[in-house]
């Protein structure tokens, strides 16, 4: 048997437990080929338990694990490194719960922040470098980890009081769906629900917008005094909280 033939063997053994495969594995005993098929999919069911912990409280261990079990079947890793490999995993939650969306919901912004971790650094603009920005000139962007997640339940909610070791409240279907900002500051991922301002301008900041026609929409929308007034107080919360990145002229 060749290397190839024998990796390819051995491979399908893994992903599927193929047993005709298997029998074409001579050099390796029976017993030996299931310590590795478990050390496989312990191997990603680690993964999906380390990437989804939230997920895991709300549901409870054993709905969780059968779901991971599930997936694990069904889905063969995909990419160089195991990180990769919980990306689909509320996919599987969404068909696995279809009447309880908050589910998958909850999985992914569990992805999303773990994303956000390990994007790209930023400096962001602080409070006390506002007053140094000539605004008629500001381009405004977000800091790189920036993106934004759709959601139609609560899901936000069930993870902040997860995360915070409160009682998550009942899962909802939200009116309308919510759209969040997610960021990370320093070590620290955020997210943030955006208002009906701000869904109009933080996806136009995210390709750079001047800060000139941020103010210029709103006074179209709420009036030239109101309309001033939300610009600054958008920018302070924006700066404030570490979204925008520095040096925005």
């Amino acid at each position: 048997m060749g290397l190839r033939t024998l990796q390819r063997d051995f491979a399908t053994w893994l992903a599927a437990e193929d047993h005709e495969a298997a029998g074409r594995l001579s050099l390796v005993a029976p017993e030996g080929l299931s310590v590795y098929l478990n050390n496989y999919r312990g191997q990603l069911m680690g993964c999906l338990t380390e990437s989804y912990p939230k997920t895991q409280a709300w549901i409870g261990d054993s709905a969780f694990l059968s779901a991971a079990a599930d997936h694990v079947e069904a889905v063969t890793p995909h990419s160089w490194t195991l990180d990769d490999y919980a990306e689909g995993f509320p996919g599987t939650l969404a068909r696995r719960y279809p009447g309880d969306p908050e589910v998958a919901d909850l999985a992914r912004l569990e992805l999303a922040l773990s994303e956000t971790f390990v994007a790209p650094d930023g400096d962001s603009l602080s409070l006390d470098a506002i007053a140094h920005v000539d605004w008629a000139r500001a381009q405004l962007r977000l800091m790189p980890s920036a993106t934004f997640l759709d959601l139609t339940t609560n899901a936000a909610a069930i993870w902040s009081a997860i995360d915070g070791g409160d009682v998550p409240p009942a899962a909802e279907i939200l009116a309308g769906p919510a759209t969040l900002l997610i960021w990370r500051q320093g070590f620290v991922c955020c997210f943030q629900e955006l208002d009906s301002n701000e869904r109009m301008l933080v996806p136009l900041i995210s390709g750079g917008i001047g800060f000139e026609e941020v103010c210029e929409r709103l006074v179209s929308l709420h009036g030239s005094d109101e309309g001033v007034r939300l610009a600054g107080e958008l920018l302070a919360r924006w700066a404030g909280a570490g979204m925008l990145q520095r040096g925005v002229t």
